[in-house]
C-alpha cells in the first residue's frame, strides 16, 4: 500500500528515508525523483534491488522497467514463488545476475535501490521506497 504524500512534502529522495511504503506520485513528482537519482545512480557501477509488491507480477513489471529505464541487463530468476499468491519480496543482484522471490507478508510496498562500486565510497547508498511505477 502506498502513501499518499506530495514529493513536495518530502524534499525528494532524502524524504523517502524511513518511510515504509512509497509516495504516490504526480508526472510531476516523477520526473524531478527520477531526475533526481539518475547522477546518483551513474556514480555507481552496479546494484542491488529490493521490491516490496502486493504480487509477483507487479514485482516483476516493476524489476523490467527499471531494468528498461536505466539500461541494465536482465536479472534472470532464481529462486522464485511466483506462484503463490499475495505480497512478495523480490530481492535481485547485478553482481549475480539473478533475483530471487519469495512470498512476504507484512511489508510496506516500493523499490529500494542500493548502489555498489563507486570510485567515490561516499556515493554508495540506498534509495528509496520509490514508487513501483516510477519507471514506467
Amino acid at each position: 500500500m502506498t502513501t499518499d504524500l506530495p514529493i513536495t512534502g518530502l524534499a525528494g529522495l532524502r524524504g523517502l528515508r524511513g518511510l515504509r511504503s512509497a509516495p504516490r506520485l504526480d508526472g510531476e513528482g516523477a520526473l524531478r525523483l527520477r531526475e533526481e537519482l539518475t547522477p546518483l545512480l551513474g556514480a555507481c557501477t552496479w546494484f542491488t534491488i529490493g521490491i516490496m509488491a502486493p504480487s509477483a507480477g507487479a514485482a516483476l513489471t516493476a524489476l523490467r522497467q527499471l531494468e528498461t529505464a536505466q539500461g541494465w541487463p536482465k536479472l534472470s530468476a532464481g529462486e522464485e514463488g511466483e506462484g503463490e499468491p499475495g505480497a512478495v519480496f523480490l530481492k535481485g543482484n547485478q553482481r549475480t545476475g539473478l533475483f530471487h522471490l519469495r512470498r512476504e507478508d507484512g511489508l510496506g510496498e516500493g523499490i529500494l535501490i542500493t548502489g555498489h562500486g563507486a570510485s567515490d565510497p561516499d556515493a554508495e547508498d540506498t534509495w528509496g521506497p520509490l514508487p513501483l511505477d516510477l519507471f514506467a
